[in-house]
Formats: C-alpha cells, structure tokens, sequence
C-alpha cells in the first residue's frame, strides 16, 4: 500500500532553536570521523600530532560544508540565489550538494597533509567507512525531511510527500541502501593488503555509480538522458578507473613478483 509521507524532521525544539536529524547525521559523521582518526592514530597508521587531529576535524568539516554549500548554489539553484544572496548563508534551509562535499573535503584533507606531511592516501583511506556510513544516513535524514523526491509511480511501495504531485519512488532511501552496499564492500576491502588510497578511490568510484543508477529513479531536469548529478557521478566513475590504471595497476603485478621471490628463496 502506498505511504504518505508524516514524518516530523524536528528531533527536539528549544524555544528558536530546533534539532533536526539531519543535523545529527552530519554532527555524527564528523564525530566518527575524529574517532576512525584518533584510533588510526592508536593503532601507529597515522604519525599525527594529537592537537593536529582536533584542526583537522573543524577544516574537514568546514570544508565539506562550504564545498557542498556552493557546488548547490552555483550548479544546481543559481538563478535563485543571485536574486536572493543572503540565502546562500542559510544553509539550515537545506541545500547541500554531494558533489561538493566530496570535493571540498577531498581539497582540505589533501592540503592538511601536505602540510602536515602525512599520506593523503592513508588519511583517506580510514575516513572512508565513517564518511560511506554518514552519507548513508544523510539519504534516510532526507527522505525523514520529504525532500529529493523520486519519480512518479504505481509500485505498491510508493510515497505520497507533501507538496509533490501522485505516488513517488522512495529514491532517497534506494541511495541509502547503495551507500550500505558499498560500505560493506568497504569494511571486506578494509581487510586486505593493498595500497594507500585504493579503498577511497573505491568508495569514490562506487559512489558515484550508485548516484547514477539510483538518480534514474529521481525527479530531476536531464540532459541527453542524465541528470546533472548523473553527469558529475560519471566523471567520478571514470576518473577512479583513471586513478586505478595509473596508480594501482601494478598491486597484481608486485603480488605475483612477491609470490615467485618467495618461491625461489
């Protein structure tokens, strides 16, 4: 039977102020984030001063914020915001991009650790898994918020939001599931020996094939038969098989070197 969307996306008001989910999944994602660094730490994958591991969380998540804050406004809305600028401040309004996200954070992480001197790879690699488990919840934050509604349809498990027009695909919660899918395939990489970097140039391409397949489902303007965020998910696909061909290519090749080094000793 289909669902009409009731959901209350206020956790708990006091007075102005008000608790949204939404902004329990970005404060969490940032606090898994300080963790999965400070255990990396623990465990000596990481030479980083403990002072260091607080800046670099407040610049990751200034950077996420402000690069998925202007990748919506330029991409996505900017007729909108050029006749309403102070908008672009208010971002508890909504609107913060996933692209940019990506790209602001992959910015700041790379420039902290050619400051700091740490391997952009290694960092990357262990704020994968926190980063794919809260963009996870991100997608089930927006469909508690009705927002980035899917296409129309008649599938018995359909949603009727407010302010949307017949039954919809609950797309927000197809991208959820696809970001698990690709955490688990995370936590079974995470296991094995490989380079620093594969496992987030693996969530990075993954990550961009599940937005394309799932943006099918959703309602947004397209161009030659994608959406915009259809087209900046391809580019992430083809850039990690770029990244992949260049930089990890060889891992099958070493391993086989390594096996007959061992056989002949």
């Amino acid at each position: 039977m289909p669902y009409t969307h009731a959901i209350n996306p206020t956790l708990l008001e006091l007075g102005p102020f008000e608790i949204r989910f939404y902004g329990i999944v970005y404060a969490l994602g940032f606090f898994l984030a300080y963790w999965f660094i400070k255990k990396a730490k623990k465990q000596g994958l990481l030479d980083i001063q403990e002072g260091d591991i607080d800046n670099f969380i407040i610049y990751l998540a200034l950077g996420i914020i402000l690069g998925a804050r202007l990748v919506h406004v330029f991409l996505w809305n900017p007729s909108y915001y050029l006749q309403n600028p102070l908008e672009i401040l208010m971002i508890w309004k909504g609107g913060l991009a996933f692209h940019g996200g990506i790209l602001g954070g992959m910015l700041v992480a790379y420039w902290f650790c050619k400051k700091k001197n740490l391997s952009f790879g290694r960092v990357a690699d262990v704020l994968s898994i926190p980063a794919v488990f809260a963009l996870a919840l991100g997608r089930i934050a927006n469909f508690i918020n009705g927002e980035l509604w899917g296409t129309v349809t008649n599938v018995n498990w359909c949603v009727n939001f407010k302010g949307a027009e017949g039954c919809r695909h609950p797309s927000q919660l197809y991208a959820a599931f696809g970001r698990f899918v690709v955490l688990g395939f995370l936590l079974v990489l995470n296991q094995k020996k490989r380079k620093d970097g594969f496992i987030f140039w693996s969530m990075f391409g993954l990550l961009g094939l599940s937005r394309l397949i799932v943006d099918f489902f959703r309602e947004n303007a397209r161009v030659i038969g994608l959406s915009l965020g259809q087209w900046l998910s391809l580019a992430m696909v083809i850039l990690t098989f770029w990244v992949y061909f260049k930089y990890y290519r060889t891992v099958e090749e070493e391993n086989e070197e390594s096996n007959e080094s061992e056989k002949t000793d």
